[in-house]
């Protein structure tokens, strides 16, 4: 298996839902039997815990105002998501490929989870919910698409992830007039005082 693509493949994926990156590579590697998945991922255990987080986030991803606060501290988890899982696919010696395909997956997880966060700031200055639920809806599905593929076949699939990358980026810049509107408007919903209590 082709240890940089399926790292730069699931790199991109971690950075829209990290968990459902671990828990689709742990399906494929324990009950089709892939190569190249590490043990790790594989574990019952490590299933369902990243399956019950894979699916939280499925639900809070199509929440307005949620998404994106959710995606604050994915700021940092997908990121290293992205890394520790090049780290383990290279087999986490410490050696230059560990560092490399580490670096590898975590850049490309931060590209790719700003990119997608942004969107969904510009997205969430949409009155109606209908574009949240279809964005959302399409990175889940990008995200199973890319991961199942990156393990069957990793070149396709790095293929695919970097034509979805520069897509994302380039509609991230297009839109990042509202971006910045929606982050003002983020920024007022979380720091508003709460409505005082007129009963009294």
């Amino acid at each position: 298996m082709e240890l940089l693509p399926l790292t730069f493949a699931s790199g991109w994926a971690s950075g829209i839902n990290a968990y459902a990156t671990v828990f689709v590579l742990g399906v494929l590697g324990r009950f089709v039997g892939t190569d190249g998945v590490p043990e790790g991922f594989q574990r019952t255990d490590v299933l369902i815990i990243m399956g019950i987080l894979a699916l939280v986030e499925l639900v809070a991803d199509k929440v307005p105002v949620v998404d994106s606060v959710w995606d604050v501290p994915s700021t940092v988890i997908r990121p290293v998501a992205g890394a520790v899982i090049g780290a383990l696919i290279a087999g986490a010696n410490g050696d230059l490929l560990t560092i490399t395909l580490a670096a590898v997956g975590g850049v490309t997880a931060l590209v790719s989870h700003l990119a997608k966060a942004g969107i969904r700031l510009a997205v969430n200055t949409s009155p109606e919910p209908v574009s949240n639920v279809t964005a959302s809806v399409a990175g889940d599905v990008g995200v199973v698409g890319v991961t199942a593929l990156a393990v069957l076949y990793p070149v396709a699939a790095a293929v695919m992830a970097a034509v979805l990358l520069a897509l994302m980026v380039w509609l991230a810049l297009a839109l990042m007039a509202k971006i910045r509107r929606g982050w003002r408007w983020l920024k007022q919903r979380w720091t508003a005082p709460p409505p005082s209590d007129q009963s009294a």
